[in-house]
């Protein structure tokens, strides 16, 4: 066996068996010669075992670790979408509306977030005494009824809906709309409704309604829109009111050509209303149509019952025709009533 030289001069342990055709410019030994590069050891270079292990599952599962890593930001988002939780869980309201984000789009939601801003208002006259609904509309009192609720009362009263009683006066008036304004005396802090957009009401939406129906305070009922600018015609004489059982004033109106609730009178008005098949019976006047975002779309006013018409008992109750006055005659009118007027 020969010894060939090492890089630092040793003897090397290995056989001097060069590789085929390669050959070094570079001299190892006396200037002019070509020496062989180092022969390959006798044994293949050993590869540590926690190194070959990466190429097995553990391999994978550090790459599926780096993945997760790299779209973690992603992935956490498209969770909470999925689960319908915020990054804090929190079950706070939904932007511009008045529904948590946990129950937006149920009747349960809508009840709870806009029940405490519903009203129930009872009113006296000469012409006898009603019950009706009303909308909270700020926090210092203002609230939106039907003029027919209120007309010709000398005293309004109004319930919330934790029971507080409150007196009222009437603010403005606006008969040819069927719209009022009254405020109540001292009150503070009291939940507003949010105004939606009428505007923006299709057929078939789901919609909520609250209410005071026969005194029965912050009754809900749901339904859909069943149509869009239906004529209904209503009395401007106050005196064509009259008490309805459990105290709530059954309103004339007049819908295709047919009386309801009596007689109408020759001083009437027609506006163009959202239908509903929600159920409204005497009570619910002036009380919410509401959207699934919590956003007041109309304010109840009239209602169709299968005994109502000219000359027959109105007991039948609600059979699923409702009428009420859309949000955005309300939002033009608000400045007029807010000025005090009375027509």
């Amino acid at each position: 066996m020969t010894e060939s030289p090492r890089h630092d001069g040793a003897p090397s342990e290995y056989p001097t068996t060069p590789y085929p055709e390669q050959r070094t410019p570079y001299a190892h030994g006396a200037a002019g010669e070509a020496a062989a590069w180092p022969p390959p050891p006798a044994y293949p270079p050993h590869t540590p075992r926690h190194r070959r292990r990466l190429r097995g599952p553990a391999g994978l599962l550090a790459a599926v670790a780096v993945a997760a890593a790299a779209i973690g930001g992603g992935t956490a988002y498209a969770f909470q979408e999925l689960t319908g939780g915020g990054a804090d869980g929190s079950g706070s309201p939904v932007n511009g509306t008045t529904v948590a984000a946990s129950s937006r789009g149920t009747v349960a939601g809508v009840a709870a977030a806009v029940g405490p801003s519903i009203v129930e208002i009872k009113a006296a006259g000469s012409s006898g005494q009603s019950t009706g609904s009303g909308v909270i509309i700020s926090e210092d009192g203002e609230i939106v009824t039907n003029n027919h609720v209120v007309s010709g009362a000398s005293q309004v009263q109004v319930a919330t809906s934790d029971g507080t009683t409150y007196s009222a006066e009437v603010v403005g008036t606006d008969s040819s709309k069927d719209l009022a304004l009254i405020e109540v005396r001292g009150a503070s802090g009291l939940k507003a409704a949010s105004l939606g957009d009428s505007g923006k009401v299709a057929v078939g939406d789901d919609v909520v309604a609250i209410g005071s129906p026969a005194g029965l305070t912050g009754t809900v009922t749901s339904g859909i829109v069943s149509a869009l600018d239906r004529d209904v015609t209503v009395s401007r004489d106050e005196s064509q009111g009259g008490s309805g059982q459990g105290g709530g004033r059954e309103w004339p109106f007049e819908y295709g050509g047919e009386q309801f609730n009596g007689e109408t009178g020759e001083r009437t008005t027609t506006y163009q209303a959202i239908q509903t098949d929600a159920s409204l019976n005497p009570g619910n006047s002036g009380g919410a149509l509401i959207n699934l975002d919590g956003q007041i779309i109309g304010i109840n006013s009239a209602m169709y019952s299968a005994g109502s018409s000219q000359g027959s008992s109105s007991d039948a109750g609600s059979v699923g025709l409702g009428f009420a006055i859309p949000v955005n005659d309300l939002k033009a009118d608000l400045d007029t009533l807010r000025s005090g007027s009375q027509r």
